[in-house]
């Protein structure tokens, strides 16, 4: 995920009904006395105050960041424990109803909405960090607690969890949908961080991934249950528990900008001080166009070319060394107009300008609206992809700046558009899916950080394969033989 601020759902709420409609599928609709009776059975689980069949609170819970829009569940629950949990699914598992679990909204791809209708679990009311270890490095915690609320409970231990997908989105969401974000390269994605989970099914049974209570650094007890739940975004089940990896917060840290010549440039110094071993932490690239915007936007004056933000984190020995390796390695790719930042203020002005960048890209077009759309390819690949990128957008005339984490490979367009103009909303869409066709055949992914959603199912089935994708539907029919769980998402 790309932004550090959650955007307004007003913005996306005018996008046109060539995008928002693609998705609504037609289903059977549960019958009133059914519901009810599920309704009633609920309230004594949770009581009055835990079920809402109120129509903002259930829009509410029927939508998230992504220009998609669905149908509203018909009753949103909002369970206070895993026992609660349970039983709610297993009224549901009666009943026939489908289950769409809901974290803080904050997803890209439409994770969240009722396709087929049926109950949101909203998990908000779970928001306990049970159990820290900090001799061990990890800490325990429920679906309702956010990264930025977690790293303030710990900040006090010296330790903090590092993946930062730029929302502050609820952790077991994150697993949820595998986020990762800027520090990817250096902490790696919750694929790496994530120890054991606890998750109920479809039919309310309450499984430990890793085993209850089990916490160990590694293990090769198995199946790997953990990461196959890290990732499945609600069609397997619900996670209301997760164990997650800790570190220490960094003695120092610095940050840098650097301009490059070109993408190739950019991408190559990249490239090379990943191969001379700097234990990085961050590496950013802005486009031409996109530093432009920020410019624009927070009256800065950055060169307009493509640009790298960078930062280290480590000791103050260790950094004088880092940043020295960094700036020979840039220098020799004709980096230049370096900026480094030591302390917290200067960093945070210095790095303003990547944090703003998708206020900055809707500026770009004054009463226009946007939407994010990522891929992620072999680093080696980038600045081909890049600079494919680039051309088609300005053959097609849209706006689609571009940010992106290269230590990994992953960039974004921020695709900014009239949503009254048809025939422009058809030209990005077309345009979204040439960009994910041609991360495929350049042997990348058609997302590496957003999911898949109801946005890139197609897209899914072209890049794992007729096998592949045989495999992963036997695990969900195995798992949830009613197609519950999250039904018309990924698969």
């Amino acid at each position: 995920m790309l932004f550090t601020v959650t955007r307004s759902r007003r913005l996306l709420r005018c996008v046109p009904r060539l995008l928002q409609c693609r998705y609504i599928q037609k289903e059977p609709t549960q019958t009133n006395v059914g519901l009810k009776k599920a309704i009633s059975a609920f309230t004594s689980v949770c009581g009055e105050d835990g079920v809402s069949t109120g129509e903002t609170v259930r829009e509410q819970h029927g939508i998230d960041e992504s220009v998609h829009r669905c149908r509203p569940p018909d009753v949103v629950v909002f369970p206070r424990c895993v026992e609660e949990v349970s039983a709610l699914a297993k009224i549901c598992y009666r009943h026939n109803l489908p289950i769409i679990p809901f974290g803080t909204g904050t997803g890209l791809e439409g994770g969240v909405g009722a396709v087929k209708r049926g109950v949101c679990f909203s998990l908000r009311k779970m928001n306990q960090v049970l159990d820290v270890h900090q001799e061990d490095f990890d800490v325990t915690v429920e679906p309702g607690v956010t990264r930025k609320a977690l790293n303030s409970y710990l900040r006090d231990t010296g330790l903090w969890f590092p993946v930062d997908p730029g929302a502050d989105a609820s952790l077991c969401g994150m697993a949820s949908t595998s986020a990762s974000g800027t520090n990817a390269v250096h902490y790696g994605t919750m694929r790496e961080n994530v120890l054991n989970l606890e998750v109920v099914l479809a039919d309310g049974t309450v499984v430990h991934t890793a085993g209850k209570g089990r916490r160990p650094r590694k293990s090769a007890a198995g199946y790997n249950l953990t990461n196959l739940f890290v990732g499945s975004e609600g069609t397997l089940g619900i996670i209301t528990k997760a164990t997650l990896r800790l570190y220490g917060i960094p003695e120092a840290v610095v940050s840098a900008v650097c301009s490059f010549p070109s993408v190739q440039a950019a991408v190559d110094s990249t490239v090379h001080v990943l191969q001379a071993g700097v234990p990085i932490a961050r590496i950013e690239f802005l486009d031409d166009v996109m530093i432009d915007a920020c410019n624009k936007f927070n009256s800065l004056s950055y060169p307009v070319m493509p640009t790298l933000f960078l930062e280290f984190h480590g000791t103050e020995n260790s950094l004088d060394e880092q940043v020295r390796t960094t700036e020979e390695i840039t220098s020799a790719n004709g980096g230049a107009d370096f900026q480094w930042a030591r302390d917290e203020e200067t960093r945070a002005r210095l790095w303003k300008a990547r944090h703003d960048a998708w206020y900055a890209a809707l500026a770009l077009r004054p009463g226009c609206k946007a939407y994010a759309t990522d891929v992620c390819v072999p680093l080696s690949r980038l600045p081909h992809i890049i600079v494919e990128t680039k051309e088609d957008l300005i053959q097609n005339g849209l706006t689609g700046p571009i940010a992106g984490h290269v230590g990994d490979g992953n960039f974004h367009c921020i695709m900014v558009l009239d949503p009254d103009d048809s025939d422009e909303v058809q030209r990005v869409h077309q345009f979204t899916e040439r960009l994910a066709r041609r991360a495929l055949a350049l042997e990348g992914t058609c997302t590496g950080e957003h999911g898949v959603g109801l946005g890139k199912r197609a897209l899914l089935r072209e890049e794992m394969g007729p096998g592949a994708m045989g495999v992963m539907q036997s695990l969900k029919d195995t798992l949830d033989p009613k197609n519950l769980m999250n039904p018309g998402k990924v698969l």
